[in-house]
C-alpha cells in the first residue's frame, strides 16, 4: 500500500508539474508594452477656424443613404500652451455641424438634419495624423418625411468618437472615410430600424479665420 500510495503521488506530482509548465509556457515572459502617444501641437495658438464641407457628405443607415452638399462648423485653436501636449492628443471645442440642401437615396423621402450639444474634435499627430470627433450623445438626428417617416439618431447612448484624419495644406483638410457611427432608427415601413451603425463619410477644408495668410496646422 505504502509503495502504491508513492507511485501515485509521483504521478500526480509529474501530472501537476507539467501542467504549470504548459501553463507558463503559453504567458510571455515579458509583455510588450503599449505604444505611447507622441506629441502634439496645433497652431497658430488661439486662432478661430471654419470647416467647410468640401463636396458631400454621407450617412448611410442600413438601406438608407442621407447626402448633403452644404455643411459647416467653427471652432478656435487652444490658447497656448493648451494648443501642445506633450504626450497625446489636442482638443477644441467646435460648433455643432450644420447640415443642409440634403436628400435621400429613397424617391419621395426629404431628410432634414439637426444637431446639438458640445461637439469637439481633437488631433493627434504622427503618420497619417489622426483626427476625432465626438458627437455628444444624440448630438445629431436625422428626420425623414414623405413615403417614409423615420428618425434616426446618432450616439444614442453616450458621446461617439468618430475616426478622421487630417492632412495639412492650403487649406488643411479633415477626412472622415466610412467612418463607423452608433445610431438607433425608429419608424414604419421603409425605415430600417434594424440598424445599429452607421458609415460617415465627408472632407472639410479647415480655413483659419483670424489670420487667411495663415493655415491651421497639426505637428509635433
Amino acid at each position: 500500500m505504502t509503495r502504491t500510495r508513492t507511485r501515485t503521488a509521483l504521478a500526480l506530482t509529474a501530472v501537476l508539474a507539467a501542467a504549470g509548465a504548459l501553463t507558463l509556457g503559453a504567458v510571455p515572459a515579458t509583455a510588450s508594452p503599449l505604444p505611447l502617444a507622441g506629441p502634439t501641437t496645433v497652431s497658430p495658438a488661439g486662432h478661430a477656424f471654419k470647416a467647410t464641407l468640401s463636396g458631400k457628405a454621407t450617412l448611410k443607415a442600413g438601406s438608407v443613404t442621407v447626402t448633403c452638399s452644404v455643411s459647416v462648423s467653427t471652432g478656435s485653436v487652444p490658447a497656448a500652451p493648451g494648443n501642445h501636449n506633450a504626450a497625446g492628443a489636442v482638443s477644441s471645442p467646435i460648433s455643432p455641424p450644420t447640415y443642409t440642401s440634403c436628400t435621400s437615396s429613397i424617391p419621395g423621402v426629404t431628410p432634414t438634419v439637426t444637431t446639438s450639444g458640445a461637439w469637439t474634435v481633437s488631433m493627434q499627430d504622427g503618420s497619417p495624423v489622426t483626427a476625432t470627433m465626438t458627437v455628444p450623445t444624440g448630438g445629431l438626428v436625422v428626420h425623414t418625411t414623405g413615403l417614409a417617416t423615420c428618425t434616426v439618431t446618432t450616439a444614442p447612448s453616450g458621446p461617439a468618437a468618430v475616426a478622421g484624419s487630417w492632412a495639412n495644406g492650403a487649406p488643411s483638410s479633415l477626412t472622415f472615410t466610412n467612418a463607423t457611427v452608433p445610431v438607433t432608427v425608429t419608424g414604419g415601413f421603409g425605415c430600417p430600424t434594424s440598424a445599429t451603425s452607421s458609415t460617415f463619410n465627408a472632407v472639410y477644408k479647415v480655413t483659419d479665420t483670424t489670420d487667411a495668410a495663415q493655415q491651421i496646422t497639426v505637428g509635433p
